[in-house]
C-alpha cells in the first residue's frame, strides 16, 4: 500500500527541509511528474521514499520504518534465514557452482550475480514456505489465493504483501522487500557475503537438487509461454 503524501511531505520536510521539490527530484533521479501526480493521487510510492533516502545519504528500511505500515522494520535488522540465502541465488549461479564442483581443476566462477535475479520473489516465498504460508497470508490480508499466485509468476510483490508474508512466514520482515528489489542486501543488514557463505556450506547433492528444481520450474514456465504464443498465432491465422 502506498505512503499517504501527507505523511511523505511531512517525512520529506524532516529530511531535506530546505529543498524544494525540483530539487530532490534532482538529486534522487525521480522525474518532477512522477512526484507531482503521486502527490496529487495522495498516494507516494515506496519506491519513491527509497530513492530520496538514498540521495540524502539515509537508509531506506530505517526511513520506512518511520511509517505505521511498516514500523515492523524498526529496531536491530532480523538476520536472513540460510533458507532465506539461497534463494536469492541466481539460478545461472547454481549451475556455475555445480560445473565448479564437479571438475577439479575449474577456476572458481565470478561473484554472484546481484540481487534481485529473475526468480527471486517466488523462490523467496518459496524457501520460507512451511506448506501453509499461502493460506495464512490470504487469510491475513484477504488476497485471493490466484491473485497472490500471480505475483509470484510475475516476479512482483508489493512491499505491504511483502512484509504479510514475512509476517506470516515468522521470518525477518526485510526478506521480501530484498526479493522483490526495492532494497538491496546491504540496506536490509543482510551479511555482506552472506549468500555465499550459505551456498559454500551447500554439499553439491544439495547444489544439484536445488538447480534441477529450479530448471523443471523454468521448463514449465517457458512452455507455458510458448503455448500461448501458437495460440495467439492461431488466432490471428483465423482472423486473416
Amino acid at each position: 500500500m502506498p505512503l499517504q503524501s501527507k505523511a511523505f511531505q511531512r517525512w520529506l520536510h524532516n529530511v531535506a527541509p530546505d529543498a524544494s521539490t525540483a530539487d530532490v527530484c534532482r538529486v534522487s533521479g525521480i522525474k518532477r511528474t512522477t512526484l507531482a501526480q503521486q502527490l496529487v493521487r495522495g498516494k507516494v510510492a515506496e519506491s519513491t521514499l527509497v530513492s530520496i533516502s538514498r540521495a540524502y545519504g539515509l537508509n531506506p528500511v530505517q526511513e520506512l520504518a518511520t511509517f505505521d505500515l511498516y514500523a515492523v522494520l524498526h529496531g536491530n535488522p532480523v538476520p536472513p534465514t540460510p533458507a532465506e540465502l539461497v534463494s536469492q541465488i541466481a539460478t545461472i549461479d547454481l549451475l556455475r557452482a555445480v560445473v565448479q564442483r564437479s571438475e577439479p581443476g575449474q577456476a572458481a566462477p565470478p561473484g554472484l550475480s546481484g540481487t534481485p535475479h529473475p526468480t527471486a520473489v517466488r523462490n523467496w516465498v518459496d524457501a520460507i514456505d512451511d506448506g501453509e504460508l499461502r493460506h495464512r497470508v490470504s487469510e491475513a490480508t484477504g488476497i485471493a489465493p490466484q491473485n497472490f499466485s500471480a505475483h509470484l509468476t510475475a516476479n512482483r510483490l508489493p512491499p505491504e504483501l511483502a512484509i504479510a508474508t514475512s509476517r506470516a512466514a515468522g521470518v525477518g520482515p526485510a526478506g521480501g522487500l530484498v526479493a522483490g528489489g526495492l532494497i538491496t542486501e546491504a540496506e536490509a543488514g543482510w551479511p555482506a557475503e552472506g549468500r555465499q557463505d550459505a551456498l559454500d556450506r551447500m554439499t553439491l547433492g544439495e547444489v544439484v537438487t536445488l538447480a534441477g528444481e529450479r530448471l523443471q520450474a523454468l521448463g514449465k514456465t517457458l512452455r507455458r509461454q510458448e503455448q500461448d504464443h501458437e495460440r495467439t498465432e492461431r488466432i490471428w491465422e483465423n482472423l486473416g
